[in-house]
């Protein structure tokens, strides 16, 4: 399995559907997409729009470097038109994943995957990915990068999460996982789950720090086995089993 898993190269990536208020985000989110390319790891992310928020600003920098672009959106979304703020949460009667045809002249232009749920949104993400970037973002990308990082911990997949700590906007997240060990309620050896990638300590010199050499780092430096877990996330009900453990997730 392990060897498997070394042979995929893509990253998903979670950020904000919008560019938030300070030009920093918006600079990391192109680095991010450009460091990607030049490594060739195609990149997995949620389907906004190229351009458009933070997410559109990393798609955007892997086409015009050549990489590749898969997005997943549920289709709700795509019936209203995009991602909206007060889009929650989907649900559908039967799982369903299309990829849509490729429309673009260009070789690299992104493929879209239409699902019928958030929640499938996020298992073929994290299906597609050898490992997880979170950039400054909302509600959602709290929930996405938290929960790979439980699948993580309970043994459904063994994945790196990096959080890109822009401008010390993570570090409330550092310090409540901190008090969370403190308290009990998170063992301390699981605070290798997510590696913070803090940059230079003058908040000036962020803009311009080198954010994809180093978040790609991150993902490098992630060892596979160091995290046990009693559960068999390959067992159904039934007692068959599947190939793959986020089916079962």
């Amino acid at each position: 399995m392990s060897s498997e898993r070394k042979e995929v190269r893509a990253v998903a990536v979670y950020c904000g559907s919008s560019a938030g208020k300070r030009s920093a985000y918006a600079k990391v989110a192109h680095l991010i997409g450009v460091a990607l390319a030049k490594d060739n790891r195609p990149l997995i992310y949620g389907g906004g729009a190229p351009g458009h928020g933070l997410m559109g600003a990393v798609a955007q920098a892997v086409v015009q470097a050549g990489g590749k672009v898969i997005g997943i959106t549920p289709y709700a979304m795509v019936a209203a038109g995009g991602e909206q703020d007060n889009a929650t949460e989907l649900s559908g009667t039967k799982s369903r994943v299309q990829l849509q045809a490729n429309n673009s002249n260009q070789a690299n232009s992104p493929s879209q995957i239409i699902v019928n749920s958030m929640h499938e949104r996020k298992v073929e993400m994290a299906k597609r990915a050898c490992g997880f970037i979170a950039l400054p973002g909302g509600f959602g990308t709290l929930e996405e990068f938290f929960e790979v990082t439980t699948w993580t911990q309970i043994g459904i997949h063994d994945k790196p999460v990096v959080l890109l700590n822009v401008l010390n906007y993570y570090g409330p997240i550092r310090e409540m996982i901190k008090s969370a060990i403190e308290e009990g309620f998170v063992q301390s050896f699981n605070q290798r789950l997510v590696t913070f990638v803090d940059g230079p300590e003058d908040l000036a010199q962020h803009e311009t720090y080198d954010w994809g050499t180093a978040a790609l780092r991150a993902i490098a430096n992630w060892k596979e086995g160091e995290t046990k877990s009693n559960y068999d996330w390959t067992k159904r009900i039934d007692g068959t089993q599947v190939e793959e453990s986020l089916t079962a997730s």
